[in-house]
């Protein structure tokens, strides 16, 4: 028991990457009738409801004395990590499919180890680059696989495109959870998240006065968009936020972002199972060596 407790970011980092798995599933059927921006907006209003829920039964602060600086930081933090990365990543999925887009996820870990390596002060080993050019190979990998699975009849354009914004969409959450990871030790994990959700989804609820976006946002008023959407966003908006910045905050960035990273195998067994998507060869090639990678940059 005492060994779990001390290794907590470590579980919670892992148990991050399940959830997150689980919604990359549900937010790709949400893909098929919903607009990435509109899925993003959706996902982020009903995870702060369950945010503020959470701390009104816990009795938790919803001011626990931090200080300015650090809640600009987390505000700053959710904008890159969430209205920015998440519409990008969103729109990834759209257009790769659950397990491409989980072998395109993988960049996100050589980027936060970089970052780490360089504002942060941690390791970086040679066996960390061995891994990092791995997962690199993965993408590359996939760059030139098939494009089954893909939408519409430019799929090599959509598979360009989408790797484009997937490997942009983990720049941008690299350097959110790299400028807060040295204010987290002293805040609360849930109040934490709550702000960063805030910065996230702020900027997002402005969106549905233009009238170009207007008619897009109505499938948020329909219950059977949220049939598919309450469901991701629980999983992959309210736990594995929380349980990623309770990984981020109790063990190093880079071993954390590691345990995060398996849910490239989680995504790519559920898509497997639940979408159909194909488990071609090159495929297979990718997630395998995503997952040594993965494993030798947290070794």
């Amino acid at each position: 028991m005492l060994n779990l407790f001390l290794h907590s970011g470590e579980w919670l980092a892992l148990a991050s990457a399940i959830a997150w798995a689980v919604a990359v599933i549900l937010f790709r059927i949400s893909s098929f009738t919903v607009h990435p921006l509109i899925i993003n907006l959706g996902k982020n209003l009903l995870a702060m409801v369950l945010i503020v829920a959470t701390t009104l039964i816990t009795g938790a602060s919803f001011w626990p004395g931090v200080s300015l600086k650090s809640t600009l930081l987390l505000v700053l933090s959710g904008f890159l990590g969430i209205a920015v990365s998440d519409t990008l990543f969103l729109w990834t999925v759209k257009l790769l499919g659950a397990s491409l887009t989980g072998i395109v996820d993988c960049v996100y870990l050589p980027f936060v180890v970089g970052l780490s390596y360089f504002f942060l002060g941690e390791r970086l080993t040679w066996t960390q680059l061995l891994g990092v050019v791995l997962i690199v190979s993965a993408v590359v990998t996939i760059s030139r696989s098939n494009t089954d699975n893909l939408d519409g009849p430019a799929s090599r354009k959509n598979l360009t495109l989408g790797i484009g914004l997937g490997v942009l969409a983990m720049a941008f959450v690299s350097v959110a959870i790299v400028i807060i990871k040295p204010i987290l030790h002293d805040i609360p994990v849930l109040w934490a998240a709550g702000v960063r959700m805030a910065g996230g989804t702020l900027p997002l609820i402005f969106l549905p006065l233009f009238r170009k976006w207007k008619e897009d946002f109505k499938p948020l008023l329909k219950l059977s968009t949220w049939k598919i959407l309450a469901p991701a966003s629980f999983f992959g908006t309210y736990l594995s936020l929380i349980f990623w910045i309770g990984g981020m905050k109790f063990t190093f960035a880079s071993i954390a972002s590691a345990l995060n990273q398996l849910n490239t195998i989680f995504i790519f067994i559920l898509a497997a199972i639940f979408l159909k998507e194909k488990a071609s060869l090159p495929r297979i090639v990718a997630v395998i060596l995503a997952f040594i990678g993965a494993f030798l940059v947290a070794y």
